[in-house]
């Protein structure tokens, strides 16, 4: 082979790297590395974006909570502490996020950016500052965007009038990627944190967001209400109540220390058949071999996690049906 041929070779072999590299990227995917193709993110509920997530494959989908503990302008300038919390994000779909606490307003996108930082494309909703005092807190919602979208036209904070609660919790309205659009499973998540010193009373309003969060005229029958409780799954006060009503976690510590249980996943066990019965805590404490201290840096409270089918009523080609809901909130 003469010089010349070995050049022309050579020229072709770097433009086709070229466009591989260009179009398609190594990712790592349970535990081996799939080529895929680079694509675009979509917009949610069928509304389109300048980019498109990669389709989604799987059939189920993690929903997690997760009270990260103060996460404002000092938790985010500790790069070993948002590496950690990071990674932990990574391993859901959605998760709801309590006790963001900041009056600066990049610290989400920050963990965002942090978040992505090894290709994948998680985005985000967030709250107003919420709270009866200066030291306002903030919830929100972090995404995968390759198996979620949400319809940003659906967020809400409960209206509470009579200031029954210290923070009104967090509304969001989402479906999971995959499925046909008519048969994927579309859900609300309610986030939440109770206020530790007001339990009782915020308990007993609860069953009313619940009913209400039903009734808000969206015809959506998978309500999840999610958060910190600050309560065992045994104490749910009138929340407790609602007939059918399930806990995710029941009679199991939560917290970092594994002393107490406060945060979990309720929702009514007939309406949510997407559930698959997986669930469970977090231990990032174990799973990153950490010493309490350090533990403790990310935060006092485990992610708490379920997961769900992505097809509406559990099975593929079924469409559940819907109780009949009328209401506006």
């Amino acid at each position: 082979m003469n010089k010349s041929t070995i050049f022309v070779l050579a020229l072709i072999c770097g433009v086709i790297g070229f466009f591989v590299f260009q179009r398609y990227e190594l990712r790592s995917i349970d535990g081996g590395i799939q080529i895929v193709e680079r694509t675009q993110e979509q917009g949610v509920f069928g509304v389109s974006a300048p980019q498109k997530p990669a389709i989604h494959a799987g059939e189920t989908i993690r929903v997690a909570s997760f009270n990260i503990q103060v996460l404002g302008d000092s938790k985010i300038e500790k790069p070993h502490v948002m590496d950690l919390l990071s990674r932990i994000i990574r391993q859901f779909d959605v998760v709801a996020i309590q006790e963001i606490r900041s009056r600066n307003q990049d610290i989400v996108p920050r963990f965002i950016d942090l978040i992505n930082a090894t290709g994948r494309r998680y985005d985000y909703v967030i709250s107003d500052r919420l709270g009866r005092t200066d030291q306002k807190e903030q919830y929100a919602f972090i995404f995968d965007t390759a198996s979620i979208e949400i319809d940003r036209h659906q967020l809400y904070v409960i209206n509470d009038p009579d200031d029954v609660v210290h923070r009104e919790p967090f509304v969001g309205w989402f479906r999971a990627r995959g499925p046909a659009a008519d048969q994927a499973f579309t859900f609300s998540l309610v986030n939440v944190h109770v206020d530790p010193d007001e339990t009782d009373v915020e308990l007993d309003a609860m069953d009313d967001v619940f009913h209400a969060v039903l009734r808000d005229g969206r015809n959506e029958d998978d309500v999840i209400i999610l958060g910190d409780f600050n309560v065992s799954d045994a104490e749910m006060g009138e929340l407790g109540t609602v007939p059918g009503l399930t806990s995710v976690i029941q009679s199991m510590p939560t917290n970092t220390r594994k002393t107490k249980q406060y945060d979990n996943l309720v929702f009514e066990a007939e309406a949510t058949s997407e559930f698959t019965g997986r669930g469970g805590i977090y231990d990032f404490l174990r799973e990153y071999n950490l010493s309490m201290p350090h533990a403790l840096e990310v935060s006092d409270h485990l992610p708490v996690w379920a997961e769900f089918s992505v097809y509406e009523g559990g099975k593929p080609g079924q469409v559940a049906r819907r109780r009949a809901i009328h209401a506006t909130r």
